[in-house]
């Protein structure tokens, strides 16, 4: 296991609900670091273990969805539009 240096407990403190983008200044490689439950709801859609079944995910999507605005009840208006594709 590896500490969090400074600058990396800030970046969390700013943006705690947010994965972290961190660039390797020797490899110039990127790579993210996340809360481990977040990684472990991810690691079954990342990892083949045989034990994952896609209704796993509808939570996280759920949520996913829900920041980025969906739960608007303003863009109800799209069902309006395309009647014959209802959720």
């Amino acid at each position: 296991m590896i500490d969090l240096n400074e600058e990396q407990r800030q970046a969390i403190i700013e943006h705690p609900d947010e994965p972290l983008r961190l660039t390797d200044s020797a490899t110039k490689k990127s790579f993210v670091l996340l809360r481990a439950e977040l990684f472990d709801r991810l690691k079954g859609l990342l990892y083949d273990d045989g034990e994952f079944s896609p209704s796993e995910a509808y939570p996280l999507l759920n949520e996913m969805a829900a920041k980025a605005g969906w739960n608007d009840p303003s863009i109800n208006i799209y069902n309006d539009i395309c009647p014959e594709v209802k959720p």
